[in-house]
């Protein structure tokens, strides 16, 4: 029998992870010390979703609730950049350091302090690792060219192209390319040749994707992926769903749960 493969997927989700990523990462840890192995995250930072990277943070003295993000370069890349190409303005970190303490301890404002990425998902997963949760989990980035070599044909997918100076996530429909500008409104971006390097899943064809390069044995999933996972794309696979944490879409600052 093969060792155990554990994995659990998610976005970049927040400058602080929400802590429902934080119970996966516990779940994932729960599951190791019970059948060895080891802990794959597939960090899908391909997604274009700015809304993803959200932060719940609450007041320390007041007690309110404020919502954080990233200050993007431009309008393109906020809407339509995937999360792995949107680049962070510069005066966006210093004016945010100067509000943390009012958030988090010191010791996590240190640790802002210290990280110099600059694209959106390069700066969560360096603030995720500085926190110390990624220690002993293998990071398998969905925006990995050679990554994306890798897994299997599927016949739902967005493109990366070039449209007015970014790179931007396109929705492939048809032999056409397509920019969802809310609503039933859309923007077509020219056609264009295309490589499976630039090729990443929508949300129902991700897990079979992500399955042909990772195979799993174990895969802990969140509540709404419960409802969409198509569990035959994974035929052998223990799906565990998550462990039940409070405040679930929060930022988490620390602290055993």
């Amino acid at each position: 029998m093969p060792d155990p493969v554990i994995c659990f997927g998610q976005q970049p989700c927040g400058i602080f992870p929400k802590r429902f990523l934080f119970a996966k990462i516990q779940t994932a840890r729960r599951l190791k010390r019970e059948i060895g192995g080891k802990i794959v995250f597939f960090y899908h930072d391909s997604d274009h979703d700015r809304r993803e990277t959200v932060t719940v943070m609450q007041d320390l003295r007041s007690g309110r609730k404020v919502l954080l993000n990233f200050e993007f370069e431009n309008k393109i890349q906020k809407l339509y950049s995937p999360l792995y190409l949107k680049g962070i303005i510069p005066d966006w970190k210093a004016k945010l350091e100067r509000q943390l303490p009012a958030y988090v301890d010191r010791d996590l404002v240190e640790k802002f302090k210290g990280i110099t990425k600059v694209y959106a998902a390069d700066f969560c997963l360096a603030m995720y690792t500085a926190m110390g949760l990624m220690e002993g989990i293998n990071v398998v980035r969905s925006s990995e060219p050679s990554f994306r070599a890798a897994a299997c044909s599927i016949d739902d997918y967005f493109v990366d192209l070039p449209y007015e100076g970014e790179i931007v996530r396109a929705r492939a429909r048809d032999g056409r390319f397509w920019l969802h500008k809310g609503g039933d409104k859309f923007i077509e971006v020219p056609a264009q040749n295309y490589g499976r390097e630039q090729v990443s899943p929508t949300r129902d064809t991700r897990f079979r994707w992500m399955q042909s390069v990772i195979g799993c044995t174990h895969y802990v999933s969140g509540a709404s992926e419960q409802d969409y996972i198509n569990k035959a794309d994974g035929p052998g696979v223990t799906f565990v769903e998550r462990e039940t944490i409070d405040n679930s879409a929060d930022g988490y600052i620390g602290g055993n749960e």
